[in-house]
């Protein structure tokens, strides 16, 4: 029965696609596991592996309940209930010498895989082959909707949201969900908080984050970083950069309203637009039933009807003002600036809004 034991053992690690037990082996590994990224020698190495993923768990584990794809992982798992394979530094039982091997390296901080490029090196031969993709231009993760690929896994997995609307990160302060924790983060910084640690070395005004502070810096150096591959023209931002480009050489894609036909440069312009037809106002007051089409709306709203948020309040003359951007542009009048400079002439505006009514004179 030992002998049968070791047997089942070998089999099933020498299907694994793991290098790191074969630091040696070259075989070609051609079938991905679009769930997990691993590689795997055969196709059926690949099928047995995939049912870890579905619901197909018929082994079950008589010491916890942990169910499996195959009596192969069982097997292995019972490794660490009967301590075969345990760590003689801090006692962890692993399912097999391969993963014991790689928990020693925690002790030993042992990295025995480097990487050709920039010389980085890793505990894990799988661990490097997913680095070594920040060096190739290689994109393995195919979106079977819409056909973008990326690099990574966990990268399409947020694009599919894309396509589903799914939203799992919720707000614990209101009823908004987001599809990256990215932003929702991003939104409790700009919605829920007024703490600004970014500090303007020119002026001293404070930013919620290091992005805002770099944008606003450029009214003050005059920067302008983003260049026009067709011209010799420059912008103080990509979004100016990529109008530019679909309106001075028709390169890039208009995102067109399909009830109007007004197109816009960026997707969420539209998206935002289409709100006007359809008379959707997602943003609701949670203290009373009104709703609106526009965050902003809601905030003014909170504010003036609820005493929910802060004002912005001008230091010079005492205006107060629902938003930051307001502000600084109701500050500018105080300060004769114009940081708003039309593209096309040399006039500019102390408003981004006044500088996109005045676009119309050029483009209308």
């Amino acid at each position: 029965m030992e002998v049968k034991f070791q047997t089942l053992e070998a089999e099933i690690e020498a299907d694994s696609n793991d290098l790191i037990m074969h630091p040696h082996d070259d075989k070609p590994r051609p079938y991905l596991c679009t769930v997990c990224d691993k590689w795997f020698t055969t196709k059926g190495s690949l099928n047995e592996h995939t049912r870890r993923h579905t619901e197909e768990y018929l082994y079950t584990c008589m010491h916890c309940e942990k169910r499996f794809a195959s009596q192969g992982n069982l097997i292995q798992h019972m490794n660490i209930h009967t301590g075969r394979h345990k760590c003689t530094e801090c006692g962890t039982s692993c399912a097999n010498s391969t993963q014991l091997s790689i928990h020693r390296r925690s002790h030993s901080g042992e990295k025995p895989f480097e990487c050709s490029v920039c010389g980085k090196r890793f505990a894990r031969s799988d661990t490097l082959a997913r680095h070594s993709r920040i060096h190739s231009e290689q994109k393995l993760f195919k979106c079977n909707e819409c056909g973008k690929a990326f690099k990574w896994l966990k990268t399409l997995q947020t694009h599919m949201r894309v396509h589903t609307g799914e939203k799992p990160y919720k707000c614990s302060l209101c009823d908004k969900s987001f599809s990256q924790s990215a932003i929702l983060q991003l939104h409790k910084r700009r919605v829920h908080s007024n703490k600004r640690p970014h500090q303007c070395p020119y002026c001293e005004k404070w930013f919620q984050t290091n992005t805002e502070l770099k944008h606003h810096a450029i009214v003050h150096t005059d920067a302008k970083p983003y260049s026009c591959r067709q011209c010799s023209d420059r912008f103080r931002s990509l979004d100016q950069l990529k109008r530019h480009l679909l309106k001075s050489h028709d390169e890039g894609t208009w995102f067109t309203c399909d009830i109007c036909e007004k197109k816009f440069v960026k997707r969420s312009e539209l998206k935002q637009h289409v709100r006007v037809h359809i008379d959707a106002k997602p943003y609701s007051c949670r203290h009373c039933s009104i709703s609106f089409t526009w965050s902003g709306q809601l905030k003014a709203h909170l504010l003036k009807s609820h005493n929910e948020g802060t004002w912005f309040m001008c230091d010079i003359c005492e205006k107060k003002f629902i938003t930051g951007t307001d502000l600084k542009n109701h500050s500018y009048q105080h300060e004769a600036m114009k940081p708003y400079v039309c593209n096309e002439c040399p006039k500019s505006f102390c408003t981004a809004a006044t500088l996109k009514s005045h676009h119309r004179v050029h483009f209308h």
